[in-house]
């Protein structure tokens, strides 16, 4: 059994509010890509959002302090999710319905310099992160860059603080998994 497991944080702010025509792209894709990464191998959990149908919130959901809430909404597209390993989680993020979406986001997410998309760092195995915990990370890395407590895959660390580089075969074999689960369901 694994001691540790990766928890990945992902944030953005859309260019529009998220009930408008500007987003409706990714409101569309946003189910399809849900549902695929949870099925995806790797895959362990993912916190939903208070007062929405799905998983349940690991807590109140809070935003980095970067976030400017722009758009009046109150609402910024995040994520937060615990996989086995960095390649399952590539795999995941980089292809399918996901990987799809991921290529489009230039589309719906504002370009914020200096600002991380996600941020990646080791827990205990069982362990759930709650939101401020996440935004904890983001904002080390933010304010430090990759170090063993916040980073990312271009400057990834392993659970006893080695610098690592993710196995490409691994993430591609991976994806290939995944697609045949896809392709069944």
């Amino acid at each position: 059994m694994q001691s540790h497991h990766l928890a990945v944080y992902t944030f953005n702010q859309f260019i529009a509010p998220y009930q408008s025509d500007a987003i409706k792209g990714f409101r569309d894709a946003e189910p399809g890509a849900f549902a695929e990464m949870e099925r995806a191998s790797g895959f362990i959990a993912r916190s939903g959002y208070e007062g929405e149908e799905g998983p349940m919130s690991w807590g109140p959901q809070v935003f980095p302090k970067c976030w400017e809430n722009s758009n009046g909404d109150g609402w910024a597209p995040s994520t937060l999710s615990v996989w086995e390993t960095i390649e399952a989680l590539m795999a995941a993020a980089y292809h399918g319905h996901h990987g799809d979406a991921y290529r489009q986001g230039s589309k719906w997410h504002l370009a914020r310099p200096g600002v991380p998309e996600y941020v990646l760092w080791w827990i205990p195995a069982g362990h759930k992160p709650d939101w401020t915990e996440a935004v904890n990370r983001l904002e080390d890395l933010m304010n430090n860059g990759p170090n063993v407590r916040a980073f990312s895959f271009k400057k990834a660390f392993a659970p006893d603080g080695q610098t690592v580089k993710p196995d490409a075969a691994r993430v591609k074999a991976i994806a290939r998994e995944n697609q045949a689960i896809a392709d069944i369901a």
